[in-house]
């Protein structure tokens, strides 16, 4: 078994001895993502809790309120152009030819409607799967299900989601493991996506990696994630003897920030080269070096940005951003309120003051980590 990590600001060379870069781990507007991450920074930065409570009252004297735990929106990039974004990274980039699994939240509508498109028939069909274990969750990437049975096995894994059964999740992983082109990936497994106390998380994925690592083909560092909670990662991996493979989590704009090099031509035999073979190299590209919070404000200004060539329905965020109408109902805002919520705007005017050239170079300048490694260990190699 073997992990390799390579930093593309200073180590370009070391993708020359392969052949191909492989993307995991993107989503689309096929994806529901929570808005519960303003709150959750809100709680943890005392201006940006004052300010948003401040707005929040406003708006509660206009007999409306916007519940950010509740409320969801939609990446904006469609299944094609989220693969055509990563596809140019690689082949571009990089030099090297591509594959692509885009990932959605529960969903494979991505992959199907692409895999009707002339040239893109062999996409793989993913899923990142919301898994519910006791008072949290854990994801976990499900790359490169069977084309004829690909609907019967996602209608499984919703039913599992919305009614979970500790009993069923053995017998489902054990289903998709027994499938030998199918990859499993823990996703950003040190993530608290849950929220709950550090003691109480820490003990809940050593409870559910004693159950099911077993059916686990490797875990992710993630592209999204910072340094330090990939360091996390790499330490847990060792602890439980599984690779590291990539995974960029990318939402908006910006290609996926890791990808894994490889000399296989296909899906199936790189599923072969990490199930079998267990070797693992990753490509960790510029954009990772930059500040992460930085990365984040321009995610949120890319899903809340204007697009006039998209259809009626995806051009704006109020389209795009998806709230309980009061029968809880999930409706876009724009259908709901003439006026779209105040404390929404408030905090896209806030992000928006960042957007400029010069605020990135201070940024990048105050926060760019070129320097930092992670370490790996155990038959793993930190370039």
């Amino acid at each position: 078994m073997q992990s390799r990590v390579s930093y593309f600001w200073d180590e370009a060379d070391a993708r020359k001895p392969y052949r191909t870069g492989v993307s995991i781990h993107s989503h689309t507007n096929h994806s529901r993502e929570s808005l519960s991450f303003v709150s959750v920074l809100a709680s943890r930065i005392a201006w940006l809790q004052w300010y948003l409570e401040k707005h929040q009252r406003r708006y509660a004297c206009r007999e409306r309120s916007v519940d950010l735990f509740k409320a969801c929106w939609t990446p904006p990039l469609t299944a094609r152009e989220a693969y055509d974004l990563e596809r140019k990274q690689i082949e571009e980039q990089l030099g090297l030819e591509a594959l692509v699994s885009l990932s959605d939240h529960d969903n494979i509508d991505a992959a199907t409607l692409l895999r009707v498109v002339p040239g893109f028939g062999r996409v793989p069909i993913s899923v990142e799967w919301t898994v519910p274990f006791g008072p949290g969750n854990f994801h976990l990437g499900i790359h490169n299900l069977p084309d004829g049975c690909a609907a019967a096995i996602m209608s499984d894994l919703a039913a599992y989601t919305a009614n979970p059964k500790p009993e069923h999740l053995s017998e489902l992983l054990c289903q998709l493991n027994d499938i030998r082109d199918v990859l499993i990936i823990f996703n950003h497994p040190k993530w608290n996506i849950s929220l709950l106390e550090a003691a109480q998380f820490d003990c809940l994925l050593i409870n559910f990696l004693a159950k099911y690592s077993g059916h686990i083909h490797a875990f992710e560092l993630n592209g999204l994630r910072s340094w330090n909670e990939n360091q996390r990662v790499a330490e847990l991996a060792r602890g439980w003897n599984q690779l590291v493979i990539s995974g960029g989590d990318r939402h908006g704009r910006e290609p996926n920030a890791n990808i894994n090099l490889t000399n296989t031509g296909s899906f199936e035999e790189w599923v072969h080269e990490i199930r079998v073979k267990r070797f693992s190299h990753i490509m960790f590209m510029p954009q990772y070096a930059d500040p992460i919070a930085m990365r984040f404000v321009q995610t949120f200004l890319d899903v809340v940005r204007e697009y006039p060539d998209k259809p009626l329905g995806a051009r704006n965020w109020a389209e795009r951003l998806l709230h309980p109408d009061k029968n809880g109902v999930m409706m876009p805002v724009s259908v709901q309120w003439e006026d779209p919520p105040y404390v929404i705007e408030r905090l896209i005017w806030l992000a928006r003051k960042f957007e400029s050239r010069l605020a990135a170079r201070l940024w990048r300048a105050a926060g760019r980590k070129e320097a930092v490694r992670l370490r790996l260990y155990q038959g793993e190699v930190a370039n």
